[in-house]
């Protein structure tokens, strides 16, 4: 975990938590997995106290199941988890960009931010069509995050990127067992970014339903599925 300058025991704390969460985006930390502080001190070569204290942001995440005996494990999500997810993002989302109707288009306002959204756009839309889970990943959540600044204030952006985190954790699991995973990765993002250019209200709202919709569609498949 390379980092420019001093390392305080917050920061170090901060580098801890984001490789142990890209660790369970990778696929690398299954759900149900256990560890230790003292296994994960010694894997990334540090003390235990930041180490116990990233442990516990990550827990508050839902991200983590913490035992007081056995220690933390990787939360595993149901199907169930995951349809209240997309339903909790859409609400929110649907609320969100309902302002955009009969208000100046976003890109006005936020041109030069906008440039930024569009190329994370292409690049996740890209992975996602090429069925690079590694790759859009990372582009996708970053989508979302600027996307979420530009759109709504941070409590709310925080909260759907952690509803975004979530769905990704209990995805990834399925989507590498997936012989067609490919075919479930969503890569609406350029449309979107251009109906929300455009101030093309009734556009957003319309690529977000569908965005939902194939997300529940593919809860369903797992349902029907036998594992």
């Amino acid at each position: 975990m390379p980092a420019s300058g001093a390392v305080t025991r917050s920061t170090l704390r901060q580098q801890i938590a984001d490789a142990l969460r890209d660790e369970v985006l990778a696929g690398r930390l299954l759900p149900g997995q256990e560890f230790t502080v003292k296994q994960i001190a010694e894997q990334y070569g540090v003390s235990a106290t930041p180490v116990r204290e990233a442990l516990v942001d990550l827990s508050a995440q839902d991200l983590l199941d913490s035992d007081q005996h056995r220690g933390f494990r990787v939360h595993r999500f149901s199907i169930d988890d995951f349809r209240g997810m997309v339903e909790a993002r859409a609400l929110i989302v649907d609320g969100v960009f309902g302002r955009l109707e009969g208000e100046r288009p976003a890109a006005q306002a936020h041109g030069t931010e906008l440039v930024s959204v569009r190329r994370r756009a292409e690049e996740a839309a890209r992975a996602a069509r090429c069925g690079d889970l590694n790759i859009l990943i990372g582009y996708d959540l970053r989508f979302w995050r600027e996307l979420g600044a530009l759109v709504a204030n941070r409590y709310v952006a925080d909260f759907l990127h952690r509803l975004r985190v979530q769905a990704w954790v209990f995805s990834v699991p399925f989507l590498r067992e997936e012989t067609e995973g490919g075919k479930w990765l969503w890569n609406g993002h350029e449309q979107l970014v251009d109906a929300l250019t455009l101030g093309d209200a009734a556009g957003v709202r319309a690529v977000i339903a569908e965005y939902d919709d194939h997300a529940l569609k593919w809860a369903d498949r797992l349902e029907s599925s036998p594992r």
